[in-house]
Parts: structure tokens; sequence; C-alpha cells
């Protein structure tokens, strides 16, 4: 049996390699300074270890990420090159996150396969991990997409009260940051199978961890407002990843006293034209939760086709 020596992962030396495989694991292009950008932030809540062999050629790695908010869960990442698998060296890695986990005394793994990967699911499963939920990702062929049909409920939408505007018109101010933030949270938590968790612990968590991102595009972030009591009724939120063709549908959400009026078209329409017109990018990706049937039904009537998504895996430790 090979030697395989595990060690924390060190910026300078690994954080290249491991960005490429984070590209890998998560689908959208992750860069060696991003990757130490976001350890620099999040130090206090990962702890990382990489596999080696005695030549110091790196093998694998897993990333645990610790919940901000319910500290006995923990999200991670397990990679090993395909080229090294089935030699142990996964199994090694796991072992030891499984370690460190019940150390921090932690009640709940959660980990992301590719829902087109068996052999990704069948490893998580031959440890204990069950399906929690599916995210379906869906792409929209933006120089085929029609928008002009969907103007006249935009224009109905504008008549009926509401003013459809962006971060941007409104100054990108702290005070339009923090309706964005409550609207986002709030539809957030009710998306079908989210299970009700609020996505940050604070505004000033929101405020750090999107509207100070490098992919915060305040023109890209589109809300519908009542203009008879102020109220932000809906939202679509959208970017183009650095080294994308595409661009990504970050959320998209309209408050429960707004729904059923196709607030949720509108605001879609609108992101996807700014995608098309500002951004450049030749199509869209977004995914649902697979019990968010509401959204799913909206963008395939849009033309959004699948493409492969996630599973949630999750084990339970007593």
């Amino acid at each position: 049996m090979k030697t395989i020596i595990l060690r924390p992962a060190e910026p300078e030396r690994d954080f290249g390699q491991l960005a490429a495989w984070f590209s890998i694991l998560e689908g959208e292009p992750n860069s060696e300074s991003g990757l130490i950008e976001f350890y620099e932030k999040e130090q206090e809540w990962t702890i990382q270890r990489v596999a080696e062999d005695e030549q110091g050629a790196l093998l694998g790695f897993y990333w645990i990420l610790r919940h901000r908010l319910e500290a006995g869960r923990i999200y991670f990442y397990l990679f090993v090159r395909p080229e090294q698998r089935r030699q142990g060296v996964g199994r090694q890695l796991y072992e030891d996150l499984a370690r460190v986990a019940e150390e921090a005394q932690t009640k709940r793994l959660r980990v992301s396969v590719w829902d087109n990967c068996p052999e990704c699911r069948g490893f998580a499963e031959r440890r204990g991990f069950i399906e929690r939920l599916q995210r379906i990702a869906l792409e929209l062929n933006l120089d085929t997409f029609d928008d002009r049909p969907y103007e006249a409920i935009i224009t109905r939408l504008k008549g009926e009260g509401f003013q459809f505007t962006s971060m941007e018109e409104l100054g990108n101010t702290e005070k339009a940051q923090r309706k964005l933030y409550s609207l986002n949270n709030t539809t957030a938590m009710d998306v079908p199978g989210s299970g009700g968790e609020p996505c940050w612990d604070s505004f000033e968590d929101f405020q750090q961890s999107v509207c100070q991102s490098d992919w915060y595009k305040p023109d890209g972030q589109f809300v519908a407002i009542d203009t008879a009591n102020g109220a932000w009724a809906a939202m679509c939120a959208i970017t183009r990843f650095e080294g994308n063709e595409y661009a990504n549908t970050l959320h998209i959400g309209v408050d429960m006293p707004y729904r059923g009026r196709k607030l949720g078209q509108a605001v879609r329409v609108l992101a996807l034209r700014y995608a098309r017109d500002v951004l450049k990018a030749h199509s869209v990706r977004t995914t649902h939760n697979g019990e968010n049937l509401p959204a799913l039904a909206i963008d395939r009537k849009l033309g959004y086709v699948q493409i492969p998504g996630t599973l949630l895996m999750e084990k339970t430790l007593v």
C-alpha cells in the first residue's frame, strides 16, 4: 500500500492546485488568488488537509466549512485525482475528516456531489450519507431567447404601481442594501425544501459576503418596488463570473404577499436582458431546489433546459 501523508494546505504552496480542483467540484472557475482571499476571510471557519505521496505530489484534499449559525453542522469538499482513486486516498482523507468532525462535536455532515456521477454518490452512500435534496441546474441560450412576449407583463405591472429598478439606480446605499438583505433572506427561507434556514446571520455578514464581493454587480441586482407603500416585492440577482462565457442567476425571490402576479417573470426577464446586452453572455445558468416547482416551471416556460446538477448528501452523527 502506498504511503499517504496528510498535512494542512499551505496557501502559497498548494492553493493553485486546490483552486483547479475546486473548479471541477463546483463547475465554476476558481483562481489561486480568489481562494487565498476567501481563506483569509473565512480561516476561522475552515479546516483543510491535503494528501501527498512520499515525493510530495498532491493526491487530493478535503476542505471543511463550519456553519456559522449551527455549531454542530459542517459542509465539506473532498477530491482525489482521478488516476489516484481506488487506492485508499479518499478513504484516508474521509477518515481524517470524520475524526476532526467528531472532535468538534459535529452532529451533521453535508457534501454536494454531481447528480451525473454515480461513483461520487456511491462513495458518500457507503459512508452513511443519504440524499437530502437535489439542486436542479438549468441553462438558457440567450442568443435565441426572445424577450418581447414578456414586455406586456412588465408594462402591466408598471401600470399597477410597481417600479422596476436596480441597486445601481438606487445608489447602492446601505439603506438599499439593508432592504435587499431583508428581501433576499426572507424569500430564500421561503423556498420549498430550504428548511426555513437564513442564508446570513446578520446584515453585516450579508454586506461583507455579498455586497463587498468582486462578483457583486449593483446594476445586476434587479428589484420591484410597490410604490403604494415602498415595499420591496421581488428581486433577481445576476452576474457573470470571471472566465465564464455564461452568466449566473444567483437568487430570484418574490415576497409572499406579491406572489401570483408574475413579478417573478418580470424581474427574471429584466435580468436576462442585462446578461445578454450588458454582460454580453451567450447563456445563463441557474439552479433550483428540486422541490421548488413554481420556479422550475417559470424557467422552463422561458426556455431553460436541464443540465447536470448536484445532490446534497447528509449524514447525521450520533
